[in-house]
C-alpha cells in the first residue's frame, strides 16, 4: 500500500506555504521592485537580431564566459574575484545552502528580510536563525555577535539594502559581522543600482565574504540571471553545487548584449531613484501614513488598516505587496514600487481616494 505525501514529505516543507506571485491581470503593477521602463527600440531590435544567430539545438556555454566578461565589466568585479552565476538570486541561495547543510548547521540572517533565506534554508534541511532588526530596522550589532558565536553559522545572509526594509545598514556594522563570522557572509546587493553604496570593492578585505548581485532590478527580471562573486576558495566549491547548463543559452546572449548598453540601464535607474523621491515626498504628506527613506527601488508605508488600504488600491486598480501580518516588525506596513511617474501618480490618487473618502 503506497504511503500518503503526508507521510514521505518531510515535515519542513509540509509546514510551509509556497512562495505566491499574485496574477495582476490589468492592474498597475507595483509589487515584485521591477524596473518599469522597457528597453530602447533600437536596442530591442539589437537583441531580436541576437537571439535569431542562437543555435537552440546545442547546449548553451557551461561557463558563460563572454557573459561573465560582461558582467565583470558592467559590475566593477574585481579581478582576483571569481564568479559563479545562477538562474536568480534564488538558486545561488540555494546553491550556499546545499553547499554546507550539514546536519544541525544554521543558517543566520535578519528579520524583516528576503523571505527566500528563510525558505531556502528549509529545502536544504538548515535550521534558519532571524535575528530581529531594531525597531528603525538597524541591526542590533551586539546581538548580531552573540547570535554568530553561539551558533557558529557557515553562513550569514545581510541584504544590502534590505528588502522589504529599504534600508542600507551600517556598513561598520556589517564589517564587524564579517570580522567574527566562521563561515561565509553573502551581502545581498539585489538594489545596488540605487543605493550609492556596495561590499564589491571591499571583497579582497575579507576573505569570507561573498556579493551577490541581479539584474533583475536593471530591467532584465525575465532573464532570471543572477551573480556571486568573492574568492576562488569558497567558489571553487559553490560550483560544485551548480546544476549544468543553468543559465540558458538566450539569457546569456541577451544579458551579454544589454550590458554592453550600461549607458541605457545607468539612465533607467537614475530615472527610478528621481521618481522614488517625488514618490516618498507624496507618501509623506498624505495624513496618517508613514513613510521610511529607502535606498531601493521600493518604499515601505505603514497606515492603519492595512488590509483594507490594500484592498481598496486592487479595487481602484493597482496592486502592491501587503506585509500586514508577515512579521510584528511590518504591523500594517504595505510596500509600493516606484513605477513611472504616470503609475506613481495613479497610487498615489488612489491612496488618497482611500484615505480621504
Amino acid at each position: 500500500m503506497p504511503k500518503t505525501p503526508d507521510e514521505i514529505i518531510r515535515d519542513e516543507i509540509r509546514a510551509l506555504t509556497a512562495y505566491h506571485v499574485p496574477d495582476p491581470g490589468d492592474m498597475v503593477k507595483l509589487d515584485a521592485m521591477e524596473n518599469p521602463y522597457p528597453l530602447p527600440r533600437e536596442l530591442r531590435d539589437a537583441l531580436a537580431e541576437c537571439v535569431t544567430g542562437a543555435a537552440l539545438n546545442r547546449y548553451p556555454d557551461p561557463a558563460a564566459r563572454e557573459l561573465k566578461l560582461r558582467l565583470r565589466a558592467a559590475m566593477q568585479i574585481p579581478a582576483a574575484m571569481e564568479l559563479v552565476l545562477g538562474n536568480g538570486s534564488d538558486e545561488l541561495i540555494q546553491m550556499l545552502a546545499l553547499a554546507v547543510a550539514k546536519p544541525g548547521a544554521v543558517m543566520l540572517g535578519f528579520d524583516p528580510s528576503f523571505v527566500m533565506f528563510r525558505m531556502i534554508a528549509a529545502f536544504a534541511g538548515m535550521r534558519y536563525v532571524g535575528l530581529p532588526l531594531n525597531a528603525d530596522f538597524s541591526i542590533d550589532v551586539a546581538a548580531a555577535v552573540a547570535a554568530v558565536e553561539e551558533h557558529q553559522p557557515p553562513l550569514v545572509f545581510i541584504a544590502y539594502p534590505n528588502n522589504p526594509t529599504g534600508n542600507l545598514f551600517d556598513a561598520g556594522a556589517i564589517a564587524r559581522i564579517i570580522a567574527v563570522a566562521p563561515g561565509m557572509v553573502v551581502v545581498d546587493e539585489a538594489y545596488h543600482a540605487f543605493a550609492g553604496a556596495s561590499f564589491m570593492p571591499r571583497l579582497a578585505e575579507f576573505p569570507n565574504l561573498l556579493v551577490m548581485r541581479t539584474v533583475s532590478k536593471l530591467g532584465l527580471a525575465g532573464l532570471r540571471l543572477g551573480l556571486l562573486a568573492g574568492h576562488g576558495a569558497w567558489l571553487h566549491h559553490i560550483d560544485k553545487v551548480r546544476l549544468p547548463y543553468n543559465v540558458n543559452m538566450l539569457t546569456q546572449r541577451v544579458a551579454a548584449e544589454v550590458l554592453q548598453h550600461r549607458d541605457v540601464l545607468d539612465a533607467q535607474a537614475a530615472a527610478i531613484r528621481s521618481e522614488r523621491t517625488r514618490l516618498f515626498g507624496g507618501l509623506r504628506g498624505l495624513p496618517g501614513v508613514e513613510a521610511y527613506a529607502s535606498e531601493a527601488n521600493f518604499i515601505l508605508f505603514r497606515v492603519a488598516k492595512a488590509d483594507q488600504v490594500f484592498s481598496g488600491l486592487k479595487q481602484r486598480g493597482v496592486l502592491i505587496k501587503n506585509l500586514h501580518g508577515s512579521h510584528p516588525r511590518l504591523a500594517d506596513c504595505l510596500r509600493v514600487t516606484v513605477g513611472t511617474p504616470a503609475e506613481n501618480a495613479r497610487f498615489l490618487s488612489a491612496l488618497t481616494a482611500i484615505l480621504n473618502p
